[in-house]
């Protein structure tokens, strides 16, 4: 799959926090995830398996369902249930990652081959699948300066949805994806969130160091102020999810645990955005569909010119989630946008989209990423209306374009 910013795609040479990758001259049968946290400098790109790591997802516990329980307490329960399944076959605790227990109910693990398949074949086991690199790649165009320099200008994308609205509610939305820059003067961020990486440079802090993230928020929520840009939801909290490092890659397994969390967080009237993707992953599609009771989803189409069916999260479905394709100024569809319906719900804005950016700037990219910000700052608002067709859709059935 292209990644979700309409760039060409290659591979990168990056920092791997948890349970992304191993060291090809050391043997991956005996890498536990503290080991792995290690591990550096290695050539991946989007969809590529990561050696030796597995998502386990288990038949239904009931550890998920019990509203009783807090997300930490669903976390525990979770664990000693994974503990005690290894323990069957001798597998140690260290070798468990993230473990999941307020979505699909599971863990990632590092398992060899021969463990992989034993575990699968377990009768509490539901199935067990190899874990993946997800990837984004930075947007075309070079990041402006400081907020404070110019005056406040509206996207056409927001302007094209409805225009801005002052966000005076107490809902919130998820930003799962590369961090927020956490001292950006053009974001309401909240001061808590979760990190998926446990080491190198991305664990700590929710600060963004890509800019994608940030990106994505300012489309959500910028302030409506009188410096840089302004956002659907104007001035909504915007939360840090960091699943994807610096270099904007991450992990199906890390991913998971961020909808997990947020699935565990969320209150009534809660928004997630999810704007990355990779290839079919069962285990993601289950997590956002049982997170989808606890926040509502708008979630990127994919930049492959492809069906957007055959890619994860995209493909997921529920009525609480809502895949958005990419449109251009003039209603004219993106060249590059994922298209099909289902699983696609609405189109939005995503070709030149300006919006805030790292280090208190403003970038304008491209890619379905941009378009389901639009959306989720809309479902923050209330529900999504018609606003008419987008021509060019490439599978014959032009796709809504989502307004407020």
């Amino acid at each position: 799959m292209k990644n979700l910013i309409h760039v060409k795609l290659r591979s990168l040479i990056f920092t791997l926090g948890l349970g992304l990758a191993m060291i090809s001259c050391q043997p991956q049968e005996n890498l536990s995830p503290s080991d792995l946290d290690a591990q550096e400098f290695i050539q991946f790109k989007n969809g590529d398996i990561i050696p030796g790591q597995y998502i386990v997802v288990l038949n239904p516990t009931g550890i998920a369902s019990r509203k009783d329980l807090s997300y930490e307490s669903a976390q525990a329960a979770m664990r000693r249930t994974s503990v005690a399944i290894l323990a069957k076959y001798r597998i140690s605790e260290e070798q468990l990652g993230h473990v999941y227990g307020s979505t699909i109910e599971g863990f990632s693990i590092n398992l060899t081959a021969e463990q992989s398949e034993i575990l699968a074949k377990d009768p509490a086991v539901k199935f067990v699948e190899q874990d993946r690199i997800i990837s984004i790649a930075q947007g075309k165009g070079k990041p402006g300066g400081g907020g404070g320099s110019t005056g406040q200008t509206t996207p056409w994308g927001i302007t094209r949805v409805g225009g801005p609205v002052n966000y005076s509610e107490t809902a919130k939305a998820y930003i799962i994806d590369t961090g927020i820059d956490l001292d950006h003067p053009d974001l309401n961020v909240s001061s808590t969130g979760y990190n998926a990486f446990t080491s190198g440079k991305d664990a700590g802090s929710l600060d963004d160091g890509n800019g994608h993230g940030t990106h994505v928020a300012g489309t959500v929520a910028a302030i409506n102020n009188t410096i840089g840009v302004v956002g659907v939801a104007a001035g909504a909290l915007v939360v840090p999810v960091k699943v994807l490092d610096s270099r904007g890659s991450g992990s199906y397994s890390g991913v998971i645990a961020g909808v997990n969390w947020v699935a565990g967080d969320a209150k009534s009237g809660d928004v997630a955005n999810m704007s990355l993707g990779g290839p079919v992953s069962q285990a993601l599609d289950d997590a956002v569909v049982a997170a989808s009771s606890k926040a509502k989803f708008a979630i990127a189409a994919g930049n492959s010119s492809a069906n957007a069916g055959n890619y994860s999260p995209a493909r997921a479905n529920g009525t609480n989630i809502f895949t958005v394709s990419s449109m251009a100024q003039g209603d004219v569809w993106s060249s590059f946008s994922n298209f099909g319906n289902p699983p696609v719900e609405y189109c939005a804005p995503g070709s030149s989209i300006n919006s805030t950016w790292k280090g208190g700037g403003y970038n304008t990219i491209s890619g379905t990423s941009m378009a389901a910000p639009h959306v989720a700052g809309i479902l923050l608002l209330g529900g999504v209306k018609s606003g008419g067709l987008v021509s060019g859709d490439p599978d014959g059935n032009p796709d809504t374009i989502a307004v407020r």
